[in-house]
């Protein structure tokens, strides 16, 4: 059927053609018009077409009938289609995402379909319109005005890039084992306990457990990660208190690393992050013993991504955690079990993030701007 309609173009159609092509923001299937009509006007077969640009015989006879019909311009356009006209003319629809994007009524928390469709009625002249309509406007425009993001807006300023600044060169330098650099962070783990016993997985048929639980209390994780070395230690606790806090340091002094003479850790501003801490849980002497070899440095506020450690205690729910444990005993001997895997394979997070690059990358966030 398709021999009817035979593409010849002019030069000066070739060249807009050309041009479509070779650059701009076009919809997809203009440009596949425009391909098909270039590779019409070659006299290249229509089962060639189909299957090098990847369109069916009849996207190529609507093509090659639309250009002979009509022209170039009616070719590469879509023509009208069947179904009744948009409810909403333009101004109106941005009228509607205006008012999604304002304060919703006074003792509403927030928009609904419905409230922003009887919003609608009072602005315009429509009789009524639909949920379904402001559904659909909404989601053209990627809006969902009854859901809300939680984050946290930190305060660029010269604390800030200091600490941040100071964080990013310890990564950076040699390894030193007299001066290691230990990332360190806490992430509370619930305890889940089964209900009903899970039923195990066999071909054809995926493991099965009941949605009903038992919640068993809570654990703290207290993480070490060394920056420069493929080594990583978790201790699960009950609590993470200043008490807490201060043993994990002595273990990191007097058991971990023994003879290095100061460990630089980082760790954020939580408040048991402190020295004072260790004066709270141990006698003077034993508090400033194991400070002195410690030196703290700690992440910018709001900024916790830069401790390193937040990756791995990513990677260890990921790998470990994803799952209900019942009980303390099997969580702690199902992370011994991991973080003695992981350190024997010499898995190390991979940073990229640098001071240079965070000076190229933020430069505009940086209190004063180089001239």
């Amino acid at each position: 059927m398709n021999v009817r309609y035979r593409v010849e173009l002019s030069q000066s159609e070739r060249d807009e053609l050309t041009a479509l092509l070779s650059g701009g923001r076009h919809a997809a299937r203009k440009l596949k018009r425009a391909q098909i009509l270039l590779a019409a006007d070659a006299g290249t077969s229509n089962e060639v077409m189909a299957a090098t640009l990847a369109v069916s015989g009849s996207t190529i006879y609507r093509t090659k009938r639309r250009f002979v019909e009509a022209n170039l311009e009616g070719a590469l356009n879509e023509e009208p289609r069947p179904g009744a006209e948009r409810k909403l003319t333009g101004k109106e629809e941005a009228l509607l995402v205006a008012t999604a994007c304002s304060k919703p009524p006074v003792g509403r928390a927030r928009w609904t379909l419905k409230l922003l469709a009887d919003e609608l009625v009072k602005l315009t002249e429509h009789e009524e319109i639909s949920r379904e309509t402001v559904r659909r406007r909404l989601a053209e425009n990627d809006l969902k005005p009854w859901r809300k993001d939680m984050w946290c807006i930190p305060k660029i300023d010269g604390e800030y890039v200091a600490r941040m600044e100071d964080v990013l060169d310890l990564y950076a330098e040699t390894p030193d084992p007299d001066r290691p650099v230990i990332c360190f962070d806490e992430s509370p783990t619930q305890l889940i306990g089964e209900v009903r016993e899970p039923i195990p997985a066999e071909p054809g048929q995926l493991e099965r457990y009941d949605c009903e639980y038992r919640r068993n209390g809570t654990v703290n994780l207290f993480v070490f990660l060394d920056a420069h070395r493929p080594w990583r230690r978790v201790k699960v606790t009950d609590r993470r208190t200043n008490q807490d806090f201060a043993e994990c340091m002595r273990d990191l002094v007097d058991l971990h690393y023994p003879h290095a003479p100061v460990i630089r850790v980082v760790l954020d501003n939580l408040s048991t992050h402190s020295a004072g801490a260790l004066y709270d849980a141990f006698l003077p002497q034993e508090a400033r013993r194991v400070l002195k070899r410690l030196e703290f440095h700690h992440t910018p506020k709001h900024a916790s991504w830069l401790n390193m450690v937040e990756i791995e205690i990513g990677v260890l729910r990921g790998q470990c955690l994803d799952r209900r444990i019942e009980d303390k005993e099997l969580l702690v001997a199902e992370i011994a079990a991991w973080e003695l895997q992981r350190n024997a394979n010499g898995d190390k997070i991979n940073w990229m993030f640098t001071t240079e690059k965070a000076r190229e990358k933020l430069r505009r966030a940086y209190p004063v701007n180089e001239s």
